[in-house]
């Protein structure tokens, strides 16, 4: 098992960044894929970005392909997201999550009933 939990969020404006982090306590971190989701208000949740358990391979949803950088430290069990250039699109509770499954490719990491784990998000709000 793993627990999942996120932090860095909070109030940027229009084009400004963040640095979302999620700690991982448990063991094993290594072997766990791991992504963001996000969901906003009056929507569904949705993939943002994933990694493999190495994180030499990434994946991002096309809204924030080129802005957003995922990253993970398997020693000291964090996953990262680097948010730029944010817009009020972007404003959301953003989720880590993993999972255990042995796939790989786009589908591996998008589909939120895959993950076992997840944390209990942390709010980016953007606004002037």
């Amino acid at each position: 098992q793993v627990q999942l939990v996120e932090s860095g969020g909070g109030l940027v404006q229009p084009g400004g960044s963040l640095r979302l982090s999620c700690a991982a306590s448990g063991r094993a971190f290594s072997r766990y894929q791991l992504a963001w989701f996000r969901q906003a208000p009056g929507k569904e949740r949705e993939f943002v970005s994933g990694c493999n358990r190495n994180g030499d391979t990434t994946y991002y949803h096309k809204s924030v392909k080129g802005r957003f950088t995922i990253s993970r430290d398997n020693e000291k069990s964090y996953l990262y997201l680097q948010m730029n250039t944010l817009e009020p699109e972007d404003m959301a509770v953003y989720y880590c999550a993993a999972h255990t499954y042995e796939c790989a490719g786009y589908g591996c990491f998008d589909a939120e009933g895959r993950y076992d784990y997840w944390g209990p998000g942390t709010q980016v709000t953007v606004s002037s």
